[in-house]
């Protein structure tokens, strides 16, 4: 089963977000994780709200260090905004998302950078090896 690790600094918001629409979107045939480099305390409650919007309940999630054994464990490594921090290994598939920070963000913002997601998620599913 192809897995796929998520990364933001707060862990609060976008790789919150992103691995959501992926555990959604895969149906069980791709293992979801995400992690922060400095998480925060909790999820952002915008970000909760703009994926309840969707039938999605992230309301349970919470941040996550980053870790190198989740990048070890990991075939595709996505990260959003601190690349610089993320360790890099051989043979492992690395993007980088440049999408705005919904910290701080009214629903608004924050509707646009979930469905901006959810199509890179979905360009990310298509590529991924099947399960």
């Amino acid at each position: 089963m192809p897995s796929v690790l998520f990364v933001c600094v707060h862990n609060a918001g976008r790789s919150q977000m992103a691995a959501a629409w992926l555990a959604h979107l895969g149906g069980g045939r791709v293992e979801v994780r995400s992690a922060g480099s400095l998480p925060a305390g909790q999820v952002n409650p915008v970000a909760v709200e703009a994926m309840r919007e969707v039938g999605i309940d992230i309301a349970a999630a919470r941040p996550k260090i980053l870790t190198t054994e989740a990048v070890e464990a990991s075939d595709v490594v996505v990260t959003m905004g601190c690349g610089d921090v993320c360790p890099v290994f051989p043979g492992k598939r690395y993007e980088d998302w440049q999408l705005d920070d919904p910290a701080g963000q009214g629903i608004e913002a924050v509707r646009a950078i979930r469905d901006e997601i959810r199509a890179r998620v979905e360009k990310l599913l298509a590529g991924l090896p099947p399960a």
